[in-house]
């Protein structure tokens, strides 16, 4: 008997999938190969089943005699180990990142003998119809929520891409590059105060109520799918935070971070020279506590963003309080600096991390820009938050055209720096 074997992505099973799953029982004892929860997310939608699920349908699948996790985007590894003599495979890898793994299922097939058989993609629009539906539901709130603790326990480190109206929002969402084999895509949304004050034309101060932040959110949770971190700045009086956790627990928001200052609230990036006040560990845990009390699932997280580096208190003082915020409840720290160098922040994780080896610890690399995701993974970082780019590169454009066609005084000499309409018109979805 003849070894076939086929890999598996997705959770939607439709009519395309079981006719090539037929034509490859056909050639022999057929494989399936299902990948799993933590490759899948890295390069497509976050899956709706997780592979444990999937693997259970596959095994329901006439024709299919054996179902295998799947640690790889080609399938080389279960590949390496099966030797089948046919792979059969959808031509649709010919087109996009994979062909360099398809190219290695190829060398080691040669290795042996093995073949590959390539049949056509479905173009059936039925198919990418229940495909949109199946995207479409991980807007939903009680799905979203909890997709930031399922990526964390998938993925050793989360990206995150600030985010501050619906089009920025659709940005973060669906821009992926593709780089030696590998696609790459932001994990996660940070609605940032700044950004969301900045684009309103309003200092960073707080002074943008959470009525109005919460229009922003709407805007973005409309047209989006992944999991949304909230900047709750200082969470205001224990009386608000209780408020504001309700609420965006209600509407699908995965985390919210909240930083250990009081009074004024101003940008920490001024750092101590702003006249800052930092709460006192025994009042912030109280706020932690109740926010942690006022919820109804255990899907929304609630991170304490440290200031004690911004405001030179010191190591000592940063570690102690992590360490209260935790057994308070925190479900994750922040640890926030303005040194232009990772240092700080490299012995805050080290030393964090040798007394709470599972908590998650979340960085904002904006002023030490320059450091590598493997390097803050090897620290224990969990999550990395790309936290004002966006807002940022979109100033200094919309100031250079402006300055262009004043200039010029006209606008062709701008029209090389501006995205064509009908490309902004194709990101933005009809329905």
């Amino acid at each position: 008997m003849k070894t076939v074997f086929m890999s598996f992505s997705t959770d939607v099973i439709h009519g395309g999938h079981i006719a090539i799953i037929q034509k490859a029982a056909e050639l022999g004892d057929l494989t399936v190969g299902v990948v799993n929860d933590s490759i899948v997310a890295s390069y497509k939608r976050f899956p709706l089943l997780s592979t444990v699920e999937r693997m259970k349908i596959f095994r329901g699948i006439a024709g299919v005699k054996h179902v295998s996790e799947q640690a790889s985007i080609s399938g080389i590894d279960l590949i390496r180990e099966l030797k089948p003599d046919y792979v059969v495979h959808g031509d649709d890898w010919l087109h996009d990142f994979r062909l360099s793994g398809r190219q290695e299922v190829l060398e080691f097939l040669s290795s042996y003998g093995g073949q590959l058989v390539e049949y056509p993609y479905s173009s059936n629009p039925v198919y990418a119809e229940y495909e949109g539906q199946a995207s479409s539901r991980l807007s939903l709130p009680d799905i979203r929520r909890g997709r930031l603790r399922n990526l964390l326990s998938l993925k050793p480190l989360v990206s995150a891409i600030e985010a501050h109206s619906g089009l920025s929002g659709l940005i973060a969402e669906n821009t992926k590059v593709e780089k030696d084999g590998i696609s790459y895509q932001f994990d996660a949304i940070w609605l940032s105060s700044l950004c969301d004050s900045t684009a309103k034309g309003k200092p960073d101060i707080e002074l943008v109520d959470f009525t109005s932040r919460l229009r922003t959110l709407d805007d973005i949770l409309e047209v989006t799918t992944k999991p949304v971190i909230f900047d709750a700045d200082t969470g205001g009086q224990i009386e608000h935070f209780t408020f504001i956790m309700r609420t965006l627990e209600r509407i699908g928001v995965s985390a919210a971070i909240v930083e250990d200052k009081v009074g004024l609230k101003r940008n920490s990036l001024f750092g101590d020279k702003a006249g800052q006040t930092q709460d006192t560990i025994e009042h912030f845990c109280d706020k932690i506590r109740t926010g942690k009390s006022a919820l109804k699932t255990k899907d929304i997280m609630i991170i304490a963003r440290i200031e004690s580096l911004i405001l030179k208190q010191g190591m000592q003082d940063a570690l102690s309080r992590a360490f209260a915020y935790v057994n308070a409840g925190a479900d994750g720290i922040m640890i926030h600096s303005k040194e232009k160098t990772p240092d700080e922040i490299f012995e805050f994780c080290d030393k964090f991390r040798s007394e709470q080896p599972k908590v998650p610890l979340v960085v904002v690399p904006s002023t030490y820009s320059s450091v590598c995701q493997d390097e803050l993974k090897s620290h224990g970082v969990n999550i990395v938050i790309y936290a004002n780019q966006l807002t940022r590169s979109a100033f200094k454009a919309m100031q250079k055209t402006a300055e262009t066609i004043l200039s010029n005084q006209r606008a062709l000499e701008a029209d090389a720096d501006c995205l064509p309409i009908k490309d902004i018109i194709r990101l933005i979805p009809e329905s």
